[in-house]
Order: C-alpha cells, then structure tokens, then sequence
C-alpha cells in the first residue's frame, strides 16, 4: 500500500470525514453549498404558497370550481394551496405542472412537518438525497409530537457518521417502526393489497424491466432460488453468461418453459434476525435477508414454516385483573342528543326558578293591564287600519271585512295560500271575479289600483298589474321568513351534525385509548415495556416461553435449513457478544458432570473456571471454520466499507486485515466486503484499512478524509 498524508480528523461543522484536501475539499464544499440553497428554495417556496391561498379560488359548488375527484387525490398539504400556484410555479422553473406539484409538496412537507430536517439541510450535514427516506418515512406519521421525536432520533443518530441516503432510511424504518407500528402496520396492511407484477420500458430500445411488488420474505427467497438455480447448472466452458444472465434465463424456464429443462429442485435461505421479544408479541422490528421488517411479519413467517404456533406469539386479551392490575372502571354511557337538550332544558328551568326565588302574585290590576296590552298587540289590524283599503263612505266596514282580513295575514305569514282560488263576497274590494261563474283566480289583485276609483274600488276591467315600485312586491316578506326558517334549519341540523361529529370522534378515541391500555396489561404489552430481555421473558406466559423453548431446541430440516442460533448482544450499544445455540447454553450451564448434563436444572455446582460464551477460537489455516465464519457473517452482515450496504457473499470475502500468515484467522482479523470493495482494499493505491479488536473498522483516503465504521448493532 501507498503511505498516507496524515488524517484531517472532522471539526465541528466540517463532513464527518473531515475535509478533503485538493479538487475534493472544493467538492464538498459546492455539495454543502447546494444543500443549503436547497433548503432556502424550500423556504421560498412555502412562502410563496402562502401567497397564494386556496380561498381566493372558486369554492366547491361554485361555477368552474375544482372538481371532487382531483381534490380527493390532491396531497393534503396542498388543501389550503390554490390549485393555479402549481401552474405558476411550473412556469417560473421552467419544469413540467407534475414536476412543479412534488416540488411544492415536498417544500411544504419539510417547511410544516419536518423542519429539523430543513434546518440540518440548510447547514450541509444533509445532502438532497437524504430528503427522500425522511419524506417517505417520517413524514407520513400523523402525530405531530411522535413524528418530532422520531425526527430527532433519527438525526441525532446520523449526526457526525458517514450516512448513505439507503442507511438513513434503513435507521428511520427501524425507529417508526419500534414508536409507531400500530399505524405502521396499518400501512404494511394497505400495501399488501397493493401487490402485484408490472412492465415498463427500459431505456434501451428493446429491452424491458419486470417488476414484482412482494413482501421482504418473499422477494428475498425468489431472488435466492434463482441464484441457486443459476450456480446449480452445469459448468460449461463455452458459457460466457454471467451470473445475473443465467438467473434471468432460469426465471423464464421456470416460468414460460416449465418441465422442458432440467433445473434440480434447490431450497431458498433466509436469514432472519428476531429478538425475543418480537417472537414474544412486542413491537420491536427484526430483519430479513437483511432488510428491517415489522415485528408481526418476523412473526407471521415463522408461524407460516411453522417453526411458532399461531396461538403462542398472539396478543391476547388482558389477563384476569389482579392486586396489580385493577380491574377496569365500566365503560361509561355517554347520553344521546336528546337527552342531553332534556337535561339542559331541565337544569335552565330550575336555574330561572331558583333566581325568581317564589315572589307573590302581583296585584290585580297590574295582570288586567298587561292581559289588555297583550290583547291590543295579538289583535291582528284590519286592511283598512294598515291603509290597504279605504274606509266606507257611509263609516261602516265593507262587506267580506273579516274575510280580506283572515286572508291577508294568511298571505303576509305565508301560512296558505289556497284562498286565492276562492271568490270573496260581493261588494267587497278587488271583487273582480267574473260574473259567468268561473273561479276566482286572484291573478287580478294588485295594490296598485286602489286608487283609481273612489274609495280605493279598482275599475272595471282592469287587468293583471305589474309591480315596478320601490318598496316590495307582495308577498316578499313571507319568502323572507320561509328562507330565514329554512337558514335556522338549516343551521340548526348543521349544528347537530358537528356534535354528532364531535361525539363519535371523542367515542373513537376513548375506545382507542381503552384498546391501547388493554393491549398495554396483555402479554404483549408487559413483553414490548420489559426493559431487557430477561424481563421480557418473566412477563410473557409461561406457553409463549415453552413456544419460544422448541423452536430454539428445534434442529435443521423442514423449514429450518440449520438449526436456530442465539445471538448473546449487549443490551445498551447492541453489539454482537456471543453466537450460540440451546445446545451449547446446556453445556455451558452445567459442571459437567453425567448426571448435571441430564438433568442441567438439577445442577447448583460452582460454575467457576468453567468456559463461557464468547468469540470462537482461530482458526488453524488462511480459511476460517464452519463456527467462525458464521460468527464473522453475524457481526458484520453487511460490507464493511462506510456507506456500503452490500450484502457478504457466501462462501467467500471475508478478508484479514492482516495479511496471513501474519495475522490469525481469527473474529479480531476477519472482516466482511463486497467484492468491489474487497479488491479496492488490496488494489486501491493510498487507501489504508484498519480493524480494531472491537470490529470498528477505519478507512483513510488518499485525499486525507478519515471515515470509521462500526459492526451494525442488533
């Protein structure tokens, strides 16, 4: 290898591998700079949106208004956006309307749901390509106060490493899914109906891509089988196929070809990470091939190989109130709409009854007066009083008097108007009913030719009249009242429906909140509060314990292709301490003695001096055992190189950092690659590699940047 300029370790502020030296130091400085010209176009573009407000629109119901559908699948952050600032903003970037419609969800989404984010961006310790595992991630919480403390716990935990957008993503995953995998299971749920195989165009003509949207278990072990049956044909000189090449040709014998080649049957691997507590019911995520999963789908595919009963891992019921469990209050009756009016009608009545406090009757005369005042203002006035018609000649009333005044007050409160087909009495005015017996219509009755003929008498012959003056036509006030009763109606069945709204919704959350504290004293709920694994299995029942016994004493075979192993971790930082089994734990916990190895309960010897878990022994030789090898690919899973997410090959990559013989084949010399990077180890002209006793494991650049990595915790 080539020697080294010294490392410039990161300053504060600086990338977590320091600044580089040369044209790269520039690098990273334009990156940092269009991180935070990023994050100021987010800021302006919210701002802008402001501007803009979805009222100035036409509203729904209006002429030209959006319609119903596009307001269905339009993002919610844009609810309070005008519909043309996306044309607007389309215009002034000179980009595409759907291109302009992420950009405004994507900067209002960081501006109001994730501006810890924002802010990091702003200050370059993100990149734009961060953005996307926080927007699709965190972003979609519905609780404000849980999508922030996720937020920060995902930044605090990417603040001064080295972070690939792929590892954030894989960090934000894991920590949703430990806060929030009710609704994350909700989601999971809503894709799995979503499952399905596509085509689309590549971009070489010709050539297509297909694309199958699976659950993590399933992709995995299709994409396994294939590359079992690709390494399972025949070796053939001639074949100048490369891996991938092959795997694609077996998929289509499989499926378009069955039967006519003879591929041999092979048996898809898994490996699958599940701490006891997910086995157990709790919320913590576990990993398949490699890739972080809810806990209920580590569950359901150990059920499914039937390596778990169903009943075991179920979350049942809340067990039978004891001294430390109260047993819960009743659920309460909460009163409909009726009664609550009844009740409230009830207590106003009392309330005015307790203030009046029972004075006496007034006097008399007093209730005399008020009786005559109340009787002058019920008397309904007469057309003549109100001026509608002329008095009499002769003083008297005209003849059909109470008539015209019944009907009138009919027409004004807008109670009937039937009367208009009856023919009021002769000699009365607007008697203008045709005398050949045809019903009276009414069309004739107009204010305005009161005044024609003496005593307000219309003359003979007029016809319908037309109202043009200024006050009101007749019979307005009563549409006014109608629509005034149909607007309290209106308003009042409005009113009903929000306190029907507000009521179910606050019966929604009390019975979430009892299902929450009723998971909360479940079997489940006491394993997921446990504070470590030991007290997470005393809280479990004692048949989850036995379930959890036999699949750990369970050999290979069936579905399992080698029997379970039991990764012994620090409870704290999540390193990897001891790989074992049920076996060697019974071996381990016993003196040794015939009897004690039957009976490894029975056994109360000192354990003093005798072995304990731990990393296996090296190896004699360049290549690692069956025991230390499978204790390495535990460890590091992955490649170790910083920001790699690589999985390790089979069979081989596992690298001394030492050159052998030099350095032993042992856990503390041993590390894990891909192939790519496991050449540029040895090949790549200034790099240097260093692994520590602890697996940490330290690259420095030949532009003098210092990155260090650690063995991905569990």
């Amino acid at each position: 290898m080539t020697d080294a300029a010294p490392p410039t370790r990161a300053r504060p502020g600086a990338p977590a591998a320091g600044w580089a030296s040369g044209p790269l130091g520039a690098v990273q400085a334009a990156g940092r700079e269009i991180a935070r010209q990023t994050a100021l176009r987010a800021r302006a573009v919210a701002e802008f949106a402001a501007s803009r407000p979805a009222s100035a629109d036409r509203q729904p119901g209006e002429p030209g208004a959006m319609g119903a559908d596009r307001r269905a699948v339009r993002p919610d952050v844009l609810a309070g956006v005008s519909e043309w600032a996306v044309q607007e903003l389309a215009l002034a970037q000179e980009i595409s309307s759907q291109a302009a419609e992420a950009l405004l969800t994507r900067s209002l989404t960081l501006v109001h749901r994730l501006p810890r984010t924002l802010d990091a961006l702003e200050a370059g310790a993100l990149h734009e390509g961060h953005l996307w595992p926080m927007l699709s991630t965190v972003a979609p919480i519905a609780d404000a106060k849980l999508r922030a403390a996720v937020e920060s716990e995902v930044l605090a935990w990417a603040a001064g490493r080295i972070t690939t957008p792929a590892q954030l993503g894989d960090k934000a995953r894991r920590v949703v899914l430990r806060r929030d995998a009710r609704d994350a299971a909700g989601r999971l749920e809503r894709a799995l109906r979503g499952r399905g195989v596509s085509v689309r165009p590549d971009s070489e003509d010709g050539m297509a891509v297909l694309s199958a949207l699976l659950t993590v278990p399933e992709a995995q072990a299709l994409l396994d089988a294939l590359g079992r049956y690709a390494d399972a044909l025949a070796a053939d000189p001639d074949d100048t196929r490369t891996r991938g090449q092959r795997m694609a040709d077996c998929l289509l014998d499989l499926v378009l070809r069955p039967g006519e080649k003879d591929h041999a049957p092979v048996q898809a691997q898994l490996t699958v990470v599940a701490g006891v507590r997910a086995l157990l019911g709790s919320d913590e995520p576990g990993e398949i091939g490699g890739q972080v999963v809810p806990a209920e789908l580590v569950r359901a595919l150990a059920r499914a190989l039937g390596l778990f009963p169903g009943d075991a891992a179920a979350e049942v019921g809340p067990p039978a109130p004891g001294p430390a469990d109260p047993a819960p209050a009743p659920q309460r009756r909460y009163p409909t709409e009726e009664e609550e009016l009844a009740d409230w009608w009830a207590a106003t009545e009392a309330l005015v009854l307790r203030e009046w406090g029972g004075e006496p009757d007034p006097p008399p005369e007093v209730v005399e007066r008020h009786r005559a005042e109340q009787a002058r203002f019920d008397r309904m006035p007469t057309p003549v009083e109100m001026g509608v018609f002329d008095a009499p000649p002769d003083g008297t009333s005209w003849p059909g008097g109470a008539f015209w005044h019944e009907k009138f007050w009919e027409e004004e409160s807008g109670h009937d108007a039937s009367w208009q087909d009856e023919s009021p009495p002769d000699g009365c005015p607007y008697d203008e009913s045709p005398r050949d017996g045809s019903p009276f219509d009414g069309s004739r009755l107009d204010g305005s030719s009161l005044g024609s003929r003496p005593n307000g008498v219309p003359p003979a012959g007029a016809g319908p009249a037309v109202h043009d003056g200024p006050g009101p036509a007749p019979g307005t006030w009563a549409a006014a009242d109608r629509a005034l009763d149909g607007a309290g109606t209106a308003l009042l069945d409005l009113q009903r429906a929000v306190g029907r709204a507000e009521r179910a919704v606050t019966d929604a959350q009390r019975a979430d909140a009892a299902d929450e504290q009723a998971w909360e004293r479940s079997p489940a709920g006491r394993v997921t509060a446990a504070d470590d694994t030991l007290a997470a299995l005393a809280a479990a029942t004692a048949a989850q314990r036995t379930a959890l016994a036999d699949l750990l004493q369970a050999t290979g075979g069936g579905g399992l292709v080698d029997r379970p192993r039991i990764a012994v971790v620090d409870e704290l930082t999540g390193a990897l301490l001891a790989l074992t089994d049920a076996r060697e734990l019974r071996r381990l916990g016993t003196c040794g003695a015939t009897g004690c190895r039957r009976h490894p309960g029975s056994c109360t010897h000192d354990l003093t001096g005798r072995p304990g878990l731990g990393p296996p022994p090296p190896t004699r030789g360049y290549r690692p055992g069956a025991v230390l090898d499978r204790r390495v690919r535990a460890r590091d899973r992955r490649c170790r190189f910083p920001g790699c997410r690589r999985p390790v090959p089979r069979g081989g990559e596992l690298d001394h950092d030492r050159p052998y013989p030099d350095g032993e084949t042992s856990a503390a010399n041993l590390v894990g690659y891909c192939t790519p990077h496991h050449r540029g180890k040895h090949q790549a002209p200034g790099w240097r590699n260093e692994l520590a006793p602890d697996g940490a494991l330290t690259v420095t650049t030949p532009s003098r940047m210092v990155a260090t990595t650690t063995p991905p915790p569990y």
